[in-house]
Order: C-alpha cells, then structure tokens, then sequence
C-alpha cells in the first residue's frame, strides 16, 4: 500500500513511503517514483548523442601527455577501433578486458566495446599475474586491451609472466591453459610486441569509421565491473546498458549538470564504477570534460590540474580528499572548484569542513551506493550540504526503492539502524556464472543485500553507520566502529583512523584504534582515551592502538578491514 507523496523545497526529491499493509507509514522503507522515464538507450548511442550535442567540447583533457579529444573525435576513433575489433574476429558478447590507467584511450577502447556490441571488462591496472589470471578466467575475456608499460608498471612485462606462450606467438591468436577463453591481446604501444597486436594498428585496419551490422539491446550486459575485494577475491558484476546510461543520467541531473557545463577533476580511477558511470558516462550526457591530471593516482598532479585547467568540479573519495588538502595546505594554489562530490567510503564532519576551508569549495555533495547497484543509490541535491545541517549521504536517487531491516528482516522505524535493502532498474543482473552467490546477495524479489548499517530518514535521506560485518561484539554490547573513527578524526594529530574488532577471551572482542598520524607526532593509547573521554560510553573506549603508515585498501579507496583484522588478529 502506498502512502502520500513527500516532497520539499530544500531537497526536490518526491518519493513514496511505504507502509506494511497495516496503515503503518512510519517503517523504513522508501521508493522514490522517478521525475522522469528511464531511458533507451546503448552506451554506444549515447557517445553518439554527445557527439551530435557538444562535437566541438573537449570531453577528455589528459594533462600529463598534453592531450585535447572533443566528442566528435572520441566517436569517430571509437568507431574506427570498434571496425578494428570486428576485423581481429570478435563478435558481438564477446568480452574485451581493459587493463590500463587513466589515459584516453581507456576511453576510446570502452565506447569501441558498446559500438561494437562487445562487453567490457574493466580490470584494475595494479593487478599482477595471479589477480590478472583470476579475472581473466572468471569473466572469460575474449580480447585484452592493455598499455605497455606506465613507469615502473610493465603491464606486457607482467602478461609474459602470466602468458609465457606469448613470446612464441607468431599467429597473434593465443592458445592458453591458464586462460584459455582469451585469444587477443592488444598492447597500447609504439614498437611491435611479440604475441600483441599493437593497438594503432588495429585502430586503421579498416578503412571506416563505420560500424555495420551491430545491434544491442540496452538491456544487454554492456560492462562486467569487478566486485571492490573487502572480503576476498574479486567477482564479475553484470551490468546492462540501460543501467549505466540510467544511472549516469540521474546521478549528473542531481548533481546540476544539467544547469550548467562542468569541467571535472577526475581522481578516481576509470575502471572503477566512479569511472565507468560517475566519470565517462555521466560526462557525455551533459557534455562535461573530464580532466585526467596523471595515469595513476597522484595527489599533487590533480591539484596542479585544479588550478591549470580550472576545475569547476572535483571527484574523489575521502582518502583523496584527505590527500588533496594535505598538498594544498603545503602549496597553497588557487582553486575554482565550486563542488566537491564524496564518496565510496565513510567520511567525518571534520574532513567537510576542511575541504570547504582547504579547498575553498561551498558545495559539498555526497553519494552513497555500489558497483552492484551501477552506482549511486543516494546522492546531495546539487545545493549540496549547508553549515549546520545533520550529515547525510544523500537523498533516495530516482526510480529507486530503499528499506532498512533488522536481523529477522523486518523493516524498522524511521531514524534506526539496521541493514540497508535496495532494488530497482540499477540492480546488478548477477555475478556472471556464479548463482551461488548471486543469491547470497539479491533475494527472490529482487532486493539486493547492501552489508551496510544505514540509517534512513523520514525526507528521503540517508547515512551509513558502518557495515554490518564490521560490527563490534564485546561483551554482548554491539559497537559501530563509523562513530568512534569519526570522532578519532577530529583529534588534531590524526589523519585517519579505522577501527577493528580484535579477539578476547573474556569479552569475545576488544576495540582496536588503528590511526595514520600527521608527520612528526606521536600519539599513545592513553591520550587517545585521555581524547575519546566522556565523548563516547565507557565500553566503546579503544584498548588498543595500532600506528599504520597506511591502511590495506581496494582499488575504489575502501580500507579491507578484513586484512587489518588478520594482521592484528593476535
């Protein structure tokens, strides 16, 4: 049974509360009605889109190798790599594994896959053989697209250690035990490698710029994104095309992109779904550029990118926000970012308002969601937060449902924690090949199980508190490890803190502070109970202290607490 309409000025977000059948309105469990269709399309029409609206806008600004590609031109190389792709013998759902960083023909090689009715596997660049080997099998690529080597990552250098039959290649059709679905190698290079394909070479094997007798529907898998590894190995997320062109769409129509063209300081990393959907598809529907300060992560690159190419928005999880003010205090440059957008981990109140003061940004605008979810499931208004307001991670994003449930799975008051349930258009079709666990994850109506503790609000709005695995036990007290590392990041020797359950024999568990320090300080476990002190109840006081140099971490920037709990599990 549905209740009224909600609706306010401050968030224009309508949506739907839900009630159990009983009259009962005040449970958590929201559906956010949409404020306009979804849409049809591919992602390959929607590049093609892009290029008809913006043909002459920059979409991609690469600093580092002092590259300009409008739309126009990332269609038209698209087009001409895709005829390229047909030509070594792909065929459409075949899976093209793309391994590189940040560069533009990351780009390129994505839209080619959607024009020619491939799937791309986005695979992180960091990865060495075995994770390589692991990802390759379990997506079953076909075709792998990959750049040489990026300073002291030698990616043909790591393929020959994992693929020795490489060297002994003259077909440049592979035939390998250890990945025996791929057959196609492409290396991004300037000399011919043994066993690759080079990759301008296949851009120019077809004279065309025109790709003939393709057809995909937009509810086809059009990218498989890897599984972020807090728990273990990497699985293979099916995601369609509509969920990503959809995804996309109303995470920049909430974010003002739609009001206005924004130049974007891209700091995470392509393959990612922060890339994939926040980044290069969020991008060509408003005809935005994405600015690439450097191939691989460098704090100091994207400041400089900030202020060289004007950055009128910024893109970044807490870490690298961390990281960017930490340069800024020290180089002081002028910046014309006027939003910041946050996500993919937890973040503290304080590390706001550093990046209003640091960064000099007035809109703050967090996202919260999943690879699963093909992104954001609630993201800020485009006002973004205000002084004084509660911490949110945002509102309930368009055509999606949302409900919070207990232990038992019954759905909770308004304003309670419990474990965050969500469905809509933007749940994953599944792990490819893998319904075990599948149906771990997605129910049989179709509720994907986030893991998270979440806190869902009455005006549409909601916050993690933490996940549900990472909940302290000690001594039959549950203790949420988000409330104690945002406190331990407001002390001012800390720079980040993350917080572990280790095992106890009388308690079952103890609290366990694990902080990275500023340089040149030195902190003690009774000074940070001296801090924590009449701030947080007695038994949540931390009886341990780690000092880390760094936190283990996935790809996307989340802390694999999982490893912390194994390092310090004595």
């Amino acid at each position: 049974m549905d209740g009224p309409v909600c609706s306010t000025d401050t968030q224009s977000v309508q949506f739907v509360k839900k009630d159990n059948g009983l009259g009962q309105s005040h449970l958590s469990h929201i559906h956010n009605l949409g404020s306009e269709p979804l849409k049809s399309l591919t992602l390959g029409q929607l590049l093609e889109d892009a290029a008809n609206k913006y043909e002459k806008t920059d979409a991609i600004v690469s600093v580092w190798d002092n590259r300009r590609v409008t739309y126009k031109e990332v269609l038209h190389q698209a087009d001409k790599l895709a005829a390229g792709f047909l030509s070594l013998g792909l065929e459409k759902g075949d899976r093209i594994g793309l391994w590189a960083p940040n560069i533009v023909e990351w780009v390129i090689v994505f839209y080619a896959s959607a024009r020619a009715g491939l799937v791309t596997v986005a695979i992180n660049p960091n990865f060495k053989a075995l994770d390589l080997e692991h990802v390759l099998n379990v997506s079953g690529t076909k075709a792998l697209v990959c750049l040489e080597q990026y300073k002291s990552i030698n990616f043909y250098d790591t393929l020959k250690c994992l693929l020795p039959e490489l060297e002994m290649c003259s077909t440049k059709r592979l035939s390998s035990a250890k990945c025996p679905a791929l057959k196609f190698v492409v290396v991004i290079s300037n000399a011919p490698l043994r066993g690759a394909h080079n990759y301008a070479e296949v851009l120019n094997a077809v004279d065309t710029n025109t790709v003939e007798g393709y057809h995909v529907n937009p509810e086809e898998t059009g990218v498989i994104q890897l599984s972020s590894g807090t728990t273990g190995r990497a699985k293979a997320i099916c995601l369609s095309h509509s969920q990503v062109v959809n995804s996309s769409y109303f995470l920049g129509k909430r974010l003002g992109f739609d009001k206005a063209q924004h130049i974007i300081c891209v700091q995470p990393p392509l393959f990612h779904v922060f890339g994939v959907v926040g980044s290069i598809s969020n991008a060509a529907h408003f005809g935005a550029t994405l600015v690439f300060p450097a191939p691989m992560y460098n704090s100091t690159e994207n400041l400089k990118a900030l202020e060289n190419e004007r950055c009128t928005l910024i893109y970044g999880t807490p870490t690298m926000y961390i990281d960017l003010i930490n340069v800024q205090t020290q180089l002081k440059k002028k910046l014309y970012a006027q939003k910041a957008f946050i996500g993919a981990a937890p973040f503290s109140p304080e590390l706001l308002a550093k990046i209003k003061d640091k960064l000099n940004v007035q809109q703050i605008l967090p996202g919260y969601g999943a690879t699963e979810t093909s992104g954001a499931v609630f993201v800020s208004t485009s006002s973004g937060l205000t002084v004084g307001q509660r911490i949110n991670d945002g509102y309930i994003i368009d055509h999606a449902e949302v409900k919070v449930v207990d232990n038992c799975r019954n759905i909770v008051p308004f304003g309670i924690p419990g474990e965050l349930y969500v469905r809509g258009y933007y749940t994953m079709k599944g792990y490819l090949d893998d319904p075990d666990s599948t149906r771990e994850v997605l129910d049989c109506e179709n509720w994907y199980k986030t893991g998270d503790q979440f806190i869902l609000y009455e005006d549409g709005s909601g916050k993690v508190v933490g996940r549900m695995k990472d909940m302290i036990i000690r001594g039959g007290e549950n203790i949420s490890p988000t409330e104690i590392e945002k406190l331990l990041e407001s002390h001012p020797d800390i720079l980040e803190a993350q917080v572990i359950g280790v095992k106890h024999e009388r308690l079952g568990e103890e609290v366990c502070a694990c902080v990275r320090l500023k340089a040149g300080v030195e902190l003690t476990l009774d000074s940070i109970r001296e801090f924590c002190d009449r701030k947080i109840s007695g038994y949540k006081m931390p009886t341990q202290l780690r000092i880390m140099e760094s936190f283990p971490r996935t790809p996307s920037g989340k802390v694999q607490k999982f490893l912390l709990r194994q390092q310090f599990s004595e």
